[in-house]
């Protein structure tokens, strides 16, 4: 999705012309998803992974580019932060053990990022949806990776909005600061899953996948301190929202953020979706490709313009037309980390439950206001397994549930959808039963984070001279770094999260009596 564009510069004449490949793109894809033969594949998973770079100081290491060349891995790709890497696992089929086999992928991808680059550059991977290290000066233009995309995407948005732009990742006054570069993004890694539909299912599966983020969310956060402070569960939607927000779009006279949830159902089919993107949104970067895409008579046709375009909107469920013959849903809101295990279990929900409710003629679009599917989405973003949720009542109408118990219940049926589709019975019972352990704990990657925190603080508070601070500013700093080692250290023995402890005081005494389980 996020090729690169080769120049930085742009004319107004290409913006023109990129314009009007748009439209011929959009026009060329409806006929394309008409066409019986086009999507008619195997249904299948993939999974775009960014990890962060630390150094034995816990600190980001902006070696992103030096770690790439030292592995020579063209599967990895320089994000936007120069402490970034994506790793793009291989696609595996939606029947058997897919999850698993997502996990051993990355555990693979993971454990040899850190063999290579620690003796080398002094570097490891740590898969966490935003570092606690990060500071303010590790975001600016000079944090941007040297490719012309990312550049590229600087000067686009300078025409867009003033800089500094404020940004809010936490409570109060400690929890404002001023942000300059599309570089924030840097803060915000994901554990991005790509699922193949047919077009004749694509509206359906779309809406439930929109509906059942929210309840995976909840039980998924992992990134509750953006830079070390205290934020929401999973904070990384809000900064990730905020960085690439913008008010009147240049040229459009519209405020519709890139990022976002959505503003209504999916209705009308597949290329309704696209239009959506390429009719409410400007273009940020218009490179054109050598030739205007027609039908290939061996294939089908690349539409290059339309791809670069979708890949500068950031909807949390994307759609994606693929030349290869197909159309997918990218589920773009689960955090990346703990553990490969714990994402696994994530996907397997997330993709499970979306399944079940788009299957069988359902439309959740019928059963749920799309406001109360977009409010789900921001509480469990906030408020993660203590959240209340909005579900569709057969029957009756919607009701509130506490997002722990709402999991929980959701379970049977993100494994109907599992097993519907050709996984293995044996696979989504371990999978789903991982995660449910997590919810019953309520021992999420955020509350470990949370939790780690306050004892990491207490200890100092034990210990620190009188009169010496402990608050959230520089003297905080050195607390987020002994987290960020110990977080790493236990995402590398690859327990789930759910099974982490917490650290000890200095009498050897742990501090699991601050275990609040969400479910009890």
């Amino acid at each position: 999705m996020g090729r690169d564009v080769g120049r930085v510069t742009f004319t107004e004449e290409e913006y023109e012309r990129f314009r009007a490949r748009l439209a011929h793109c959009l026009s060329t894809l409806g006929k394309v998803v008409a066409r019986p033969d086009f999507g008619r594949v195997p249904c299948t998973l993939g999974a775009e992974w960014e990890v962060s770079l630390i150094g034995p100081d816990g600190r980001p290491a902006p070696v992103n580019a030096a770690v790439r060349e030292t592995l020579g891995d063209p599967r990895l790709a320089l994000e936007v932060s120069r402490f970034n890497l994506e790793a793009n696992l291989e696609p595996v089929a939606v029947r058997g053990r897919p999850f698993t086999e997502l996990a051993a992928q990355a555990s693979r991808t993971l454990a040899r990022i850190t063999a290579c680059s620690l003796p080398r550059h002094g570097a490891r991977a740590v898969p966490i949806g935003t570092l606690p290290t990060l500071t303010p000066a590790d975001l600016t233009a000079r944090a941007l990776s040297d490719l012309p995309r990312y550049h590229a995407l600087e000067r686009a948005w300078a025409r867009r909005r003033p800089t500094p732009f404020r940004l809010r990742v936490g409570e109060g006054e400690q929890g404002l600061l001023d942000a300059e570069s599309v570089a924030v993004q840097g803060a915000a890694c994901s554990w991005q899953v790509h699922l193949t539909v047919s077009p004749d299912r694509f509206s359906s599966v779309y809406n439930a996948a929109q509906l059942a983020t929210g309840p995976a969310l909840a039980a998924a956060g992992n990134s509750p301190l953006p830079l070390g402070r205290p934020g929401w569960e999973e904070a990384r939607i809000t900064v990730y929202e905020q960085g690439f927000g913008e008010g009147a779009a240049y040229g459009r006279g519209t405020s519709r953020p890139r990022v976002g949830f959505g503003h209504d159902w999916l209705h009308g089919g597949p290329l309704a979706a696209f239009e959506e993107a390429v009719h409410g949104y400007d273009t940020l970067l218009p490179a054109l490709s050598p030739a205007e895409d027609g039908a290939p008579p061996d294939g089908w046709p690349a539409l290059e313009e339309l791809r670069l375009h979708l890949s500068t909107v950031w909807p949390w469920n994307r759609p994606v037309y693929d030349p290869i013959g197909h159309l997918r849903i990218e589920f773009r809101a689960l955090s990346s980390g703990p553990t490969p295990a714990d994402m696994a279990a994530n996907t397997a929900f997330l993709v499970g439950l979306t399944l079940f409710l788009g299957t069988g003629g359902r439309d959740v679009s019928k059963e749920l206001p799309f406001s109360r599917a977009r409010e789900n989405f921001y509480r469990a973003a906030r408020d993660g397994l203590r959240a209340t949720l909005w579900w569709p009542t057969p029957g009756s109408g919607p009701r509130r549930h506490d997002a722990c118990a709402l999991v929980e219940e959701l379970l049977p049926q993100a494994r109907a959808g599992l097993v519907a589709a050709g996984v293995e019975a044996g696979e989504a019972d371990t999978m789903l039963d991982l995660l449910g352990r997590r919810v019953a704990s309520g021992r999420t990657g955020a509350w470990w984070q949370q939790r780690a925190m306050e004892v990491l603080r207490r200890r100092r508070e034990r210990t620190a001279p009188p009169g010496r601070g402990t608050g959230t500013g520089t003297e905080a700093a050195p607390l987020a770094r002994q987290l960020t080692l110990r977080y790493a250290d236990l995402a590398e023995k690859a327990e789930p999260v759910h099974t982490w402890s917490l650290p000890t005081f200095h009498d050897g005494a742990s501090d699991e009596s601050q275990r609040t389980p969400s479910c009890q």
